[in-house]
């Protein structure tokens, strides 16, 4: 991210939780399991999938979507958009939006890291999108978030794979758009690469508009306490 981005503070968003269950943490670490052990795309890497307590709160009411974990990134520190240069960027600018990796369950399109035949990073076909997208299907279920935050076109393309959508990125981003139920912001992924198409000091700003949108969502609000009652002494117990 460049330096010159010295905006102030963004007040901290409070989201609501609940504690994740019993069965919700049966159920992800059985998740977890098949995809570590899922051989349906041949490019991948076996034991691969970037899935398990790293990801974030299983019981998060935001769930964000990328593209597919990095080579240099979360592919290495199975901490996705941790470890190398989009995940540094999408840690600053979670800044705009006033959010913490700790408010947030964060996976992929894909579970594991697509390369080239150069064993560069590449971007997952259609048909890895596909054999991904029940895995996807089943995060969500078990998270069960308000809001969905697609980063870039080919998390998009994951959530069309499970229930089709009429959103497109350039016209809908930072727009909170109905989706299976929840509420879904598309952003611009933060790789350098997407950064030639949405600009940093554009995607601060879409961050600030995402941050808008949740902050005024009542869905998301922590619950008032309860004002304190004066009993009288034969009230107290």
């Amino acid at each position: 991210m460049d330096d010159s981005d010295n905006s102030p503070a963004v007040q901290r968003i409070a989201i609501a939780k609940a504690g994740a269950t019993e069965e919700q943490y049966i159920w992800f670490r059985d998740l977890a399991d098949r995809a570590y052990n899922c051989r349906r795309c041949p490019r991948m890497e076996p034991n691969s999938a970037v899935l398990g307590p790293l990801n974030g709160r299983i019981e998060a009411r935001v769930f964000v979507v990328g593209e597919a974990p990095g080579r240099f990134g979360s592919a290495v520190t199975r901490v996705p958009f941790h470890g190398d240069r989009s995940g540094e960027n999408f840690t600053k600018l979670l800044e705009h939006a006033g959010l913490r990796r700790e408010d947030l369950f964060i996976a992929n399109a894909v579970q594991c890291n697509p390369k080239d035949e150069q064993g560069r990073n590449d971007r997952p076909t259609a048909r890895e999108i596909h054999n991904c997208s029940e895995y996807v299907r089943e995060l969500l279920d078990i998270v069960q978030p308000v809001y969905v935050v697609t980063l870039g076109q080919k998390a998009l393309d994951g959530l069309h794979v499970i229930e089709p959508h009429a959103i497109v990125l350039k016209d809908d981003v930072a727009k909170a758009v109905p989706w299976r139920g929840l509420k879904v912001v598309a952003l611009y992924h933060p790789s350098g690469r997407a950064m030639a198409r949405r600009p940093i000091q554009r995607q601060a700003e879409d961050y600030r508009r995402l941050g808008v949108i949740l902050r005024t969502d009542p869905d998301l609000r922590e619950p008032a306490e309860a004002p304190a009652v004066n009993r009288t002494d034969d009230e107290q117990t």
